[in-house]
């Protein structure tokens, strides 16, 4: 893993930081706690992380829940991810080298995995065993192994423990899930990276080339961005069933671009502070913006329930999450922590 990646994420200025992030539905309308039917807000912070909370109708929103509801305790610093199962949340602390488990409607504190992560980014969840990306040892810190000691750790989420590790051989950062096998980006790596869960073996990568790491899923294909601080901008998009795939560039106005979600068969995706939205089917950017956004450093980024939801990346004072609608009209700001760099929604 390249140090100018690490570099970045700890000043704000990461190629990519939060994807769309959805969790399962619940069908029973009673809340089961304070905070349901609601979404986090993930603020990555400098010495600690944080967790900010707005209801789904935006009328009420708390700053730090996990401080509310757990006192002193405090998320370990770098927070990069939340994931869920079940009742619970799971808070990845990339500085911290843990995962904070807490009950998602009332974030009170479980417990702590502490052990098998180093340096641990992105997670998913299927049949009771969490697949989290570990970026392990940077290339500053050694140079013959750090572009290629990255690790899927295996966790038992019955137990919340390690079990065991995947090696990947190469770079590895954001993931997704579908059909059993893990896909998974680093914009350092020029390759798709395919894990079979069930083996836990590397299938054949594909070679979609550098800077490619914002991944999202729908109905078979694959939507991956490159772009990202300094580098030129495109769209891959590779077919599951045979690993075939297209890609298109942006033109130089639309360099490092740096957050995309796939949402009901369109593609939503930023670059500066700017909001571009294109059919799934196309075969050329946009260039004219859906919405130019209040927040000057863009670094986080969701689409979901006919809302486009925008954080600002501010990480010398607490920061700001702004709620559009699909026209791009402003719904709502949200007072946020340091560094908001993802959206959860709990509903």
């Amino acid at each position: 893993m390249k140090f100018s990646k690490l570099f970045l994420v700890a000043l704000s200025v990461s190629l990519f930081v939060s994807c769309s992030n959805d969790d399962n539905n619940n069908n029973d309308d009673t809340p089961k706690g304070v905070y349901d039917n609601g979404f986090f807000i993930l603020n990555e912070g400098t010495t600690k992380g944080t967790v900010s909370f707005s209801s789904d109708d935006l009328t009420s929103s708390t700053k730090d829940i996990y401080a509310a509801a757990n006192g002193t305790d405090v998320l370990g610093k770098f927070v990069q991810n939340i994931f869920f199962s079940g009742d619970n949340a799971y808070i990845i602390s990339g500085g911290a080298n843990n995962i904070t488990v807490v009950n998602r409607y009332t974030f009170k504190l479980i417990t702590k995995i502490e052990t098998g992560l180093k340096n641990p980014r992105y997670g998913v969840v299927k049949d009771g065993k969490a697949y989290v990306t570990n970026a392990n040892t940077y290339s500053y810190e050694n140079a013959a192994t750090g572009d290629t000691d990255d690790y899927v750790a295996i966790i038992n989420l019955a137990t919340n423990t390690y079990e065991s590790k995947i090696d990947l051989n190469t770079t590895a950062n954001r993931v997704v899930l579908k059909d059993g096998k893990l896909y998974i980006t680093d914009s350092y790596s020029d390759k798709l990276s395919i894990v079979d869960i069930a083996t836990k073996k590397l299938d054949t990568p594909v070679q979609i080339g550098k800077t490619g790491d914002c991944i999202e899923e729908e109905n078979g294909i694959l939507y991956i961005l490159k772009g990202g601080y300094g580098n030129s901008s495109g769209l891959v998009k590779v077919k599951i069933t045979d690993k075939t795939f297209t890609e298109f560039a942006f033109p130089e106005s639309l360099k490092e671009a740096g957050f995309m979600d796939v949402n009901d068969s369109k593609i939503y995706y930023t670059v500066g502070s700017a909001v571009y939205v294109i059919n799934t089917n196309a075969t050329a950017p946009s260039t004219t913006p859906l919405l130019t956004s209040a927040a000057t450093n863009i670094y986080g980024f969701a689409v979901k329930n006919n809302r486009i939801y925008v954080a600002q990346g501010n990480f010398k004072a607490d920061g700001t999450a702004y709620v559009y609608n699909l026209t791009g009209a402003l719904q709502k700001e949200i007072a946020t922590g340091i560094g908001s760099n993802g959206f959860y929604f709990n509903d």
